[in-house]
């Protein structure tokens, strides 16, 4: 949107049209802001933008049932630029940042109001910003204030608290009373007192507590005293300041003329023996005429309806409100039902009203507590037992705590599998994008991409072709036959180097392990009858290190009390190669690191490794 904000009567600070920039990125204020639209039936969202130093982007909230995205800039410059509609600025500044946000804002030429929510900015720095807002003809709420609002039209942050409340008190449509307070905290309890005893508010402001707020009660109530739909006003001052005694001088002068219900909370300072500082750094009486009980006494004497106590308040309020309805110079205005309110999800359910199907079912960790869990066990309780890397990798795939010598011998194959050198193609594959500039995780991932049929690709075959032959009852004999008769290598059989003469230590270390420690090892004895047949053709058709890790691991998930159809379940999930994953991550890491670490240039491959093999023409088609 890029049309210009509404004009309006001089009077009018806030209605429907009303477009707001939020300063701060203050999430639930936002919401509630919009909510609050919702309610009051809105044509558009109040709050079009907000400025968030630290990122820009777009922020996802709720528009009654819908998401939207509000647009997030870093600086007020950018919003005020890209919605010149927006004329007034919600600052949840700290005080620190309160000062220079809220001078810019005043010295745009597109925002007419801000409201300062922070408590604690310098007095001197307050009164520089009232001589600039009274310069540029434009309107400072606060600071040290929950804001104002208008009813049935537009709410400043958390002005009224929740919807509920919002609701009870008639806000979400307009009413005929008008009221000023310093305190945001009883502008809340104002709001219900005049929703129980009128038809309702109209406006409400609470100008916050400082010693100097950007506007004073008369400020508003002369607007008041202008706008055609405000019937009476009420206003709820304070200990402190002489403010109302510029209300008495206008009321004598005939500035104001409605009905104005007041009263100055802090009577009970006299009690006291000494000199009280109530909540408000402007809550406190520095002479005679700044207590509650003389301003009090003033305002009746000009004209103000005053109770006598504030239990008496209320009473006050409908009286008035009475007696200019059976005047006959007003007619209440009719309730009217609010649209439903939408509930948060995350509120429904804390409430147990509401329940939705999952999308995503987790058995193995759950972070949601006060410490993560791996399958039920706490992670402290990892590290004070020494579960190590096998036994968490026991809880988080295989869902059991792990006896000693299967979490060992887990490690045993990551350890046996973190590297096998710069030339096999996983690693020249995370070198060589290691070297041309890639990221580590980048460079790993080049290098994982090539684990497959081909590359650790026997790990997972070893395991597939014994148990296949295995568990249907097959010979060793049979399989080799069968094998040979479909032409199809068996995995996990056969190496370049190795043979029954040059044996594989890792080879050894493995099957000495498991023959030791392991309760069942019928796929690792099977595949040695096997390669007993293969050795007897060629002394190189050894079990190599890749098979015996993979017909082992199936034994070890039978030892633990996997049945042979469950381990054929994790052979076609494709656990083996999961294992050839994480083993081989070390040594790929390694790689990428030596090669970072060396500063090492692009890689490019010599020509004299390569067969350019291309013909003197190429066949013409005809």
């Amino acid at each position: 949107m890029t049309t210009k904000a509404k004009k309006r009567p001089d009077y009018v600070l806030m209605d429907r049209d009303t477009k707001a920039i939020v300063f701060g990125y203050q999430q639930n204020a936002i919401q509630r802001m919009l909510d609050f639209d919702y309610i009051c039936r809105r044509e558009e969202p109040s709050v079009v933008a907000i400025v968030n130093p630290t990122r820009d982007g777009l922020h996802k909230c709720f528009w009654g049932t819908k998401e939207i995205q509000v647009p997030m800039y870093k600086t007020l410059e950018q919003a005020t630029k890209k919605h010149p509609e927006a004329d007034l600025m919600v600052n949840f500044a700290s005080m620190r940042s309160a000062y220079p946000s809220t001078k810019e804002a005043l010295e745009t030429n597109t925002i007419r109001t801000v409201a300062i929510i922070a408590e604690g900015v310098p007095e001197h720095r307050t009164k520089e910003l009232i001589k600039i807002a009274k310069d540029r003809d434009k309107w400072i709420i606060g600071p040290a204030t929950v804001g104002g609002i208008v009813a049935g039209a537009f709410k400043i942050g958390n002005t009224a608290g929740m919807l509920d409340n919002i609701v009870a008190s008639k806000l979400h449509r307009p009413g005929s009373v008008a009221y000023v307070s310093k305190s945001g905290g009883l502008s809340n309890e104002l709001n219900n007192i005049i929703a129980n005893n009128t038809d309702g508010v109209c406006e409400g402001v609470a100008i916050g507590g400082d010693r100097y707020p950007g506007s004073t009660f008369l400020d508003h109530l002369l607007r008041y005293e202008k706008n055609p739909n405000v019937l009476m006003m009420v206003l709820l001052g304070e200990v402190g300041g002489a403010d109302e005694y510029d209300v008495i001088d206008a009321i004598k002068d005939g500035r104001l003329k409605k009905p104005l219900v007041a009263w100055c909370i802090g009577t009970c300072s006299k009690v006291f023996p000494a000199e009280v500082q109530f909540g408000h750094a402007g809550a406190r009486a520095g002479a005679e005429r700044e207590t509650a009980d003389a301003k009090n006494k003033a305002l009746k004497e000009a004209g103000v309806i005053v109770p006598d106590t504030f239990d008496d308040f209320d009473e006050k309020i409908k009286q008035t409100f009475d007696k200019l309805v059976k005047s006959g110079k007003h007619t209440p205005l009719p309730d009217v039902e609010p649209p439903k309110i939408p509930i948060d999800y995350a509120v429904a359910v804390r409430e147990g009203i509401i329940r939705k199907p999952t999308q995503f079912v987790s058995t193995i960790s759950d972070d949601r507590g006060e410490e993560l869990q791996y399958y039920g066990i706490p992670i402290s309780r990892i590290f004070e037992e020494k579960w190590g890397l096998g036994g968490v990798i026991g809880l988080l795939w295989f869902n059991k705590k792990l006896p000693k010598w299967a979490a060992e011998f887990i490690e045993m194959v990551v350890l046996v599998t973190a590297d096998h050198g710069p030339a096999v193609s996983g690693a020249h594959n995370a070198i060589v994008a290691a070297r041309a500039g890639k990221d580590l995780v980048s460079a790993l991932a080049s290098g994982l991409l090539t684990i497959g049929p081909r590359f650790g690709g026997a790990v997972q075959g070893s395991a597939d072709h014994f148990t296949t032959y295995l568990y249907q009852g097959s010979e060793p004999a049979f399989m080799v036959k069968d094998m040979k008769g479909k032409n199809v290598n068996i995995q996990g059989i056969g190496h370049r180097i190795k043979s029954v003469t040059n044996p594989d230590v890792r080879v050894e270390i493995i099957r000495d392990y498991v023959n030791k420690n392991f309760p069942i090892t019928e796929t690792l004895d099977y595949a040695l009858e096997v390669e007993k047949l293969t050795t007897s053709k060629r002394n190189n058709l050894i079990l190599n290190v890749d098979g015996c890790i993979g017909v082992s691991f199936c034994d070890m998930l039978r030892s633990i009390g996997y049945s042979r159809e469950e381990v054929r379940e994790f052979v076609d999930l494709g656990i083996l190669n999961a294992l050839f994953v994480l083993g081989r991550s070390i040594g790929f890491i390694g790689h990428i690191i030596d090669q970072k670490r060396q500063k090492a240039e692009l890689y490019r491959h010599p020509w004299d490794d390569i067969l350019y093999a291309m013909p003197d023409e190429p066949e013409e088609v005809k």
